[in-house]
Formats: structure tokens, C-alpha cells, sequence
């Protein structure tokens, strides 16, 4: 099969590689029929991620149909259509029994880290009854794509980490899919304002369209002010890390409010300084965390009813064969305006 390999940092290639084969009786083989490329690849690509070693396939998102099941596997046979959870649970270990899937000590995030991931013809799904969603026949495959990894993310590691409530004030540092997907699931909430901050006009253009209140470019380097100057001096209840370098996580912490929450998002490569002698009286929590995807249920319903709409997302298309043009897209974003692209495997 075709397969996208990390062949380490700086260094990817589409090359043929074995077709996965079930190797536990709770394995699932999926043939992938649509998958994307995610902000946290990029990062492997730089080297962010030394859990990932070279030669492995890349990707955790996508949607597909089950080829084949281990004998374990009670919920799904093959012909289901099923959504893949970037996260891998076994819904038994001390960590999955408190909901903590991403630190399931035989899963987690694995898929396109430890083990082969999805931008492939097909790949083997580990704990497949508790990893896998069935998807139902009229849904939108696309718009699902949106909810293996950043519609679950944006929402449980920024919305609902951050605490944000009906009236409260919020900002997001990155306006990229991510800060978009938190966006997104901050307005069901329905928080006074939500001020979107990034570098790109056009990114901050399409925060307009779904939803910011308000918008601020960081380029000019005064964006704590123009935030203070919004909020009447106070700052924001929950300010939102979505990004992942030391600037933004630095901006967070100068504009956030005495008793709020700063949300880390965003996957850091490098140290991050914390500024107690700043902080310390202000009563501020903050969190951080990978997605657990716990949520994917409910977001699942929410896309159903219409509630919410990821495919608002997706702004480019490739096949598989296209993928080395897809991270190219995707990774020059203020050049191509990309936020999702999707891929037909």
C-alpha cells in the first residue's frame, strides 16, 4: 500500500509499505477512506516529537471501513464505516477508567506517533470497540474527518479546561484550525466575546465569519493593549494557547484576568517561561493536557443536528497520491489561506 513516511525531522516521503495486519484479538484493520493532515504533524516534521521515530507512518484522523477484526472485536465487522479516534483506549487501565484515554497505558496517542498512523491506504486500529465510532449512513465524511482530533481538542482542551461560561470573556492566541475548532465549541456557551489574535488577516477574516466578537493582528506587537483596551482593562476570562511557542504562551499570561484560566493548547517544542512574579496573586489557573476525546459522542450529535459545522473547516482537497502537495499547502498557510485539507485515500 502507499503510505506517507516520517523519515525524520525536516525529511517525509509517499512510499510503499506493508498493508497492516491484525496483530491482537482487539485489533481492527480500517481502510481509510478519507483522512487530513494536523498542525501536530507539522511538529513532528521539526522534530517537536521525539516519541516518533523514523520510518513511521504519519496521521491520526480520518474515516474509512473496516477490512478485517481480531477475534476480540464485538462491536464492529467488516463493511462498518467508522470514524478513527486520534486517541487509542482500552477502556479498562486506572487512566481510562477515570476518562484520562489520552494516558491509557496501552494506547493514548499512539496512532502516527508510536505506532503507523492514518495517512495510508489502511492501518491497524489497537482497542478497535473503544477506538472506533460507527458512522452513520447519511453523515458527511468530511465533516467527521473534523472530529478525530481537532473539534475534540479545541473543545476539551480550551473550552472546556478553560472553564468558559455564559457571559465570560474569552481570547484565543491562533486563529489556525484549532483556535477555529475552540471557537467553534466556545459558543455553545455562549461567552460575551471571544476575541480571535493571530499574525494572518485572512484567518482572522474567517474568525469573523464564525463567530469572534472581536479580532486583533499580533504583528505590530502592542496585541496585550489593544485586548486590555477591549475588555476595559481587566483582561479575559479564559485565554486560550493554541499555537505553541513561547510568544504566545507569554501573551496569555498578560492578558488574562485576576481569577482566570489560561488553556494550554498548543503542542511546545521548546521551555516556556512562566511569569509567577506576576501571577502568583492573581488567583489564575492554569491548564494543560492532551484531548481525551471523550467528547467525540457529543460532538457527533451536535454535527447530526446541525448545531455545529466543521466541514466550514476544510478549504483544500488532495488524493492520496497528492499528499506531499497537501503538507505543502498546509504548511504555507499565509500563502495558500489553508485550514484543513482533506484527503481521499
Amino acid at each position: 500500500m502507499k503510505a506517507l513516511i516520517y523519515n525524520g525531522p525536516g525529511h517525509k516521503a509517499l512510499e510503499d509499505h506493508p498493508k497492516p495486519t491484525i496483530k491482537t484479538p482487539t485489533d481492527a484493520v480500517i481502510k481509510i477512506t478519507k483522512t487530513t493532515i494536523c498542525g501536530t504533524d507539522l511538529h513532528i516534521l521539526k522534530g517537536d516529537v521525539a516519541t516518533c521515530k523514523p520510518g513511521t507512518v504519519l496521521g491520526h484522523e480520518g474515516v474509512g471501513v473496516v477490512d478485517a477484526v481480531g477475534s476480540g472485536v464485538t462491536t464492529f465487522k467488516p463493511g462498518d464505516k467508522v470514524l478513527i479516534s486520534c486517541i487509542s483506549a482500552c477502556g479498562r487501565c486506572e487512566f481510562c477508567r477515570k476518562s484520562m484515554y489520552s494516558h491509557c497505558t496501552t494506547g493514548g496517542w499512539i496512532l502516527g506517533n508510536r505506532i503507523d498512523g492514518t495517512q495510508a491506504e489502511f492501518v491497524r486500529i489497537p482497542h478497535a470497540d473503544t477506538s472506533l465510532y460507527p458512522v452513520p449512513n447519511d453523515a458527511d465524511e468530511e465533516a467527521l474527518v473534523m472530529l478525530s482530533d481537532i473539534l475534540p481538542t479545541g473543545f476539551e482542551c480550551g473550552v472546556l479546561n478553560g472553564k468558559i461560561q455564559v457571559g465570560s470573556s474569552v481570547a484565543i492566541v491562533g486563529s489556525g484550525p484549532i483556535g477555529l475548532a475552540a471557537l467553534l465549541t466556545a459558543q455553545f456557551y455562549s461567552p460575551s466575546e471571544i476575541i480571535m489574535i493571530d499574525l494572518d488577516d485572512n484567518r482572522l477574516k474567517v474568525s469573523k465569519k464564525f463567530g469572534a466578537t472581536a479580532t486583533v493582528n499580533s504583528a505590530d506587537g502592542n496585541v496585550a493593549q489593544q485586548v486590555m483596551k477591549l475588555t476595559g482593562g481587566r483582561g479575559v476570562d479564559t485565554a486560550i494557547e493554541a499555537v505553541g511557542i513561547p510568544a504566545t504562551f507569554k501573551l496569555c499570561e498578560e492578558i488574562v484576568a485576576a481569577g482566570g484560566t489560561i488553556a494550554n493548547v498548543g503542542v511546545h517544542g521548546c521551555k516556556v517561561d512562566l511569569h509567577l512574579e506576576r501571577l502568583w496573586s492573581h488567583n489564575v489557573t492554569i491548564t494543560t493536557g492532551l484531548v481525551d476525546t471523550f467528547s467525540i459522542p457529543m460532538l457527533l450529535k451536535t454535527v447530526q443536528s446541525k448545531r455545529i459545522d466543521p466541514k466550514r473547516l476544510i478549504t483544500h482537497h488532495f488524493k492520496l497520491a497528492q499528499i506531499i502537495k497537501a503538507y505543502d499547502t498546509f504548511s504555507n498557510a499565509a500563502d495558500t489561506k489553508a485550514l484543513k485539507v482533506i484527503i481521499d485515500a
